[in-house]
């Protein structure tokens, strides 16, 4: 099904809207996997409604009943899962997931898991899912060297499995590193959990020891609110929302989102349950440079916003989009330039995106890729026109409630 989204209209209502955002899916999952390897010592509050989290609750709650693993789309539960079966099954599994899935590289992580002791073998195209994994034998390494520009999911679900393992783990990480927040978010959960460990720049050592009983609480998700400052940022001078959940203090790289929107006129205040945005200012800069090495999953945020404000961007860091639900860059060059706003890379590594001749006519069609970003980055374009986002059943992947909480903020959404 498709929306034919009708740009905003200012609310009569002197109330400022109330967001209550979704729990954030990349704790969540990780926590998820940490009860399994705890044996349920750990208590999770506030799990996030994503399809990519519930996915990964109904295959744990089943592994006992199950010998193949479907984990659909969820790329977090493929690279997760293949470390967590690698040490704690007790019988062989496969483990699959959507066409797009097996197109996605995994040999990265294989190679390492089976250099540690795993016996984990590929179902059909070498590097890639579906995979076979066998019962743990015995640790045959306790250290491994891996390249740190490359999904980060790979190294957080060796961070997981490595105080399980008998002679825990030695991880090198080879730089540059990407999503490095995601790494520390997965080792603050960790520590929160009762597991010590140390890091040496690159290098970072668990030794064998047990997950503690604790209960941990969900924060709501940094990414989702980002489409909120881009809706504040193409907003009028004192428009408002407040988002329910977020923390001034987060393990969410993604809360970058508060600092580049200032950019864009947009302010933030932090209140006891939320944060409060505003449109303050004009935008004051036409031209940013913008490294999204920690944070690439908000590049579909913030590139269709700077398009709709005719800011221009230098970007770096945007690599690991190749990779994604669908290849993002690309996607993001043929939508991007339905609004004459060309993306390019002209040199390898660095991209160029030429937001001055910005224009948009009434109903443009977003393709969304099969990518629950492509649909939620662009549709706040509506703020200034009309525009028809395909396939809307995407967002269920992270962001379930994203359409419903958009008419609730005054947008108006016409099935097609």
């Amino acid at each position: 099904m498709n929306y034919f989204i009708n740009k905003y209209k200012n609310s009569t209502s002197k109330e400022i809207c109330s967001i209550n955002l979704p729990s954030s899916k990349s704790e969540s999952n990780r926590l998820l996997v940490m009860q399994a390897l705890s044996n349920g010592k750990i208590a999770i509050d506030n799990l996030s409604s994503a399809r990519d989290t519930q996915t990964l609750i109904k295959l744990l709650k089943n592994e006992k009943d199950l010998n193949t693993f479907d984990v659909l789309d969820a790329g977090t539960a493929m690279r997760f899962l293949t470390a967590y079966f690698s040490v704690a099954s007790k019988k062989e599994v496969v483990l699959t997931g959507t066409d797009r899935m097996q197109k996605r590289p995994i040999g990265i992580l294989v190679n390492a898991l089976n250099s540690i002791g795993a016996e984990i073998s590929y179902e059909k195209e070498e590097g890639y899912p579906p995979l076979k994994i066998k019962p743990f034998k015995q640790q045959i390494s306790s250290k491994i060297s891996i390249p740190g520009n490359i999904s980060s999911q790979y190294i957080s679900a060796l961070l997981m499995i490595a105080p399980s393992l008998p002679q825990g783990l030695e991880i090198s990480i080879e730089p540059p590193v990407f999503s490095k927040p995601y790494i520390d978010m997965t080792l603050g959960l960790m520590q929160l959990s009762g597991i010590q460990y140390s890091e040496n720049e690159n290098v970072i050592s668990i030794k064998p020891q047990n997950y503690q009983e604790s209960t941990q609480s969900v924060e709501s998700d940094w990414s989702a609110s980002s489409y909120w400052f881009s809706i504040i940022a193409q907003s009028k001078i004192g428009e408002k929302v407040f988002l329910k959940g977020l923390k001034s203090k987060s393990f969410q790289g993604d809360n970058v989102i508060k600092e580049i929107s200032e950019n864009f006129g947009v302010n933030f205040q932090f209140e006891k349950n939320g944060v409060t945005l505003e449109k303050r200012d004009e935008i004051q800069k036409q031209q940013l440079i913008l490294d999204f090495k920690k944070c690439p999953d908000l590049a579909q945020t913030i590139l269709p916003c700077a398009a709709s404000l005719n800011v221009n961007l230098e970007m770096t860091g945007l690599e690991s989009l190749r990779i994604k639900e669908t290849d993002r860059i690309a996607a993001l060059q043929n939508e991007l330039s339905k609004f004459n706003c060309p993306l390019t890379e002209p040199e390898k590594g660095s991209w160029k995106l030429d937001s001055s001749n910005f224009t948009a006519e009434e109903g443009i069609e977003i393709e969304t890729y099969e990518d629950h970003r492509m649909a939620m980055g662009f549709a706040p374009l509506a703020m200034k026109h009309g525009i028809q986002i395909k396939d809307i059943e995407v967002v269920n992947k992270s962001y379930p409630s994203y359409w419903d909480d958009l008419k609730l903020f005054g947008f108006e959404l016409i099935e097609q």
